[in-house]
């Protein structure tokens, strides 16, 4: 096996896409810009469109102008990067069209080459194919995939089946793009570059844990995709395990993709499973009906999709991992759409004192809580009590105040990057750090079938809850009955 070096060709499928537009092409732009790609590289763009180069650079240019900040813009930077990219259409039921994307590949092949593969993951067995036919798919080709792969588990394993033939697991890269997120990474930092948490990271310190990712938006015309997934499969099977999976795992014994990745295993492989008649009282599913958001007004779920549907907009969880580590303690994942405000974060609230030698002056006393904030804004909170200022003369009074890392801030000299131009830096130098394994996804989606096969076989319909609240109130119930609450 070829020990894979830096990529000298991309080759994007999909690249007329939406995602395209949104993301892949400006983070593209951001690394040349940098100067991060390397010197002797190229970008093949290919999709069914019929374009010629000229009007596909036209169209990267478009896409830079329109989704990259005028501060962070250069027409030097812009006409340079445009050089690079070349177009060749293809189809997927045409042999010529791939004849001639196979020789396209080969004439800028002068070393490894990366083909993100930005389509929908039924078609990825057969592009996988059709690159072993032509004689691409060998130790310095890799592949770049989305999300989701698959969507249960039978799907995900048909489709990992149909992609092993031609690419070894070491050269396929599962994009889950919360994980090039700058907080996310930082998580990583916190957690094993100092020695202040580690000591405290488990049940003997830590009440409770919660993750929450909330959308203010609804289904925004990906509404027959959505239907079929719901927020199970789109959010939870994927971003908010990642994200638990970074929380909670053990040390790994380097910063590499083997040792990172086998720990992160262990963590979905001790999940307590959810099934039968436990969905009852350990989750809950809900769904959008008309309301306001950030003082609009929004329609239901059914309004927008324009059909009756039983497909879950919010779920909540309370999850356990049967380890030493975390026995014990619950971990509470969050996720919905037309919620109060966007946020993406992880909230760990420590256990109380043992005792307070302040109560018999009246004082309470709360528990300290650590908050990772992802987005909107990247941020690290430590909430402490300290005494309130005063002569207390009628008894000692204390607040909650937060010692805040403000990430932006405190490295304000360095531009906020797209969390892709991480994952394509990474795939193209064939880093799989940051990329999901084969062994994750399936364990993932093991967790998560039990769940919706409970919801099938209870049958299970979702709560309803109005646009702009944060969920149902049996979500609230759920946390409530272990004397907690959610963070709002």
């Amino acid at each position: 096996m070829t020990a894979p070096t830096a990529a000298s060709l991309l080759v994007l499928f999909g690249a007329t896409g939406d995602l395209a537009q949104r993301m892949l092409l400006p983070s593209l732009y951001g690394l040349h810009r940098d100067h991060l790609l390397p010197t002797p590289f190229r970008i093949l763009g290919t999709a069914r469109s019929a374009l010629s180069t000229s009007d596909f650079r036209a169209m990267v240019a478009r896409a830079i102008e329109e989704r990259v900040a005028a501060a962070d813009r250069d027409e030097a930077s812009v006409a340079s990067l445009l050089e690079r990219i070349d177009y060749q259409s293809s189809a997927l039921d045409d042999p010529a069209a791939w004849v001639r994307l196979g020789d396209a590949i080969k004439q800028r092949r002068q070393g490894d080459v990366l083909c993100h593969l930005s389509t929908a993951p039924r078609f990825y067995a057969t592009i996988c194919q059709a690159l072993a036919g032509q004689g691409l798919a060998d130790g310095r080709m890799r592949v770049m995939l989305e999300k989701p792969i698959g969507h249960d588990l039978a799907s995900s394993m048909a489709i990992n089946d149909g992609i092993a033939p031609f690419f070894n697991e070491d050269h396929v890269f599962r994009t889950d793009h919360y994980l090039g997120k700058e907080g996310v990474q930082n998580l990583l930092s916190l957690r094993f570059g100092n020695a202040l948490f580690e000591p405290l990271w488990n049940a003997r310190h830590i009440e409770q844990v919660q993750i929450t990712v909330a959308e203010t938006v609804g289904v925004e015309g990906r509404g027959d995709y959505y239907d079929e997934s719901g927020a199970m499969r789109d959010m939870v099977q994927n971003h908010l395990l990642q994200l638990l999976c970074l929380t909670a795992m053990e040390p790994p014994s380097h910063f590499d993709a083997a040792a990172v990745r086998n720990e992160k295993i262990k963590v979905l492989r001790s999940l307590r499973s959810i099934g039968g008649q436990d969905v009852v009282n350990h989750t809950v599913a809900g769904q959008y009906t008309a309301g306001a958001v950030d003082g609009k007004a929004v329609p239901g779920y059914t309004e927008e999709l324009g059909r009756p549907s039983r497909t879950e907009t919010f779920v909540a969880i309370r999850a356990h991992i049967d380890n030493w580590r975390w026995s014990g303690v619950p971990f509470y994942l969050r996720t919905g759409k037309r919620m109060p405000r966007r946020c993406s974060e992880i909230y760990i609230q420590f256990r109380a004192v043992p005792h307070s030698i302040f109560a018999k002056q009246g004082a309470l006393i709360k528990p300290n809580a650590l908050v990772i904030r992802l987005q909107p804004e990247e941020r690290i909170s430590l909430e402490l009590m300290s005494k309130t200022p005063g002569l207390d003369r009628q008894g000692v009074k204390l607040a909650q105040v937060a010692l805040d890392l403000d990430l932006h801030d405190a490295f304000s000299q360095h531009r906020k990057r797209i969390a892709y131009e991480r994952l394509y830096l990474d795939a193209i130098e064939g880093n799989g750090t940051l990329f999901v394994r084969r062994d994750e996804v399936e364990a993932a989606w093991t967790w998560v079938d039990d769940i919706v096969s409970g919801w099938r076989e209870s049958d299970y319909a979702p709560r309803r809850y109005n646009a702009g609240t944060f969920g149902p109130s049996s979500a609230v119930a759920l946390i409530e009955r272990n004397g907690l609450s959610w963070r709002e």
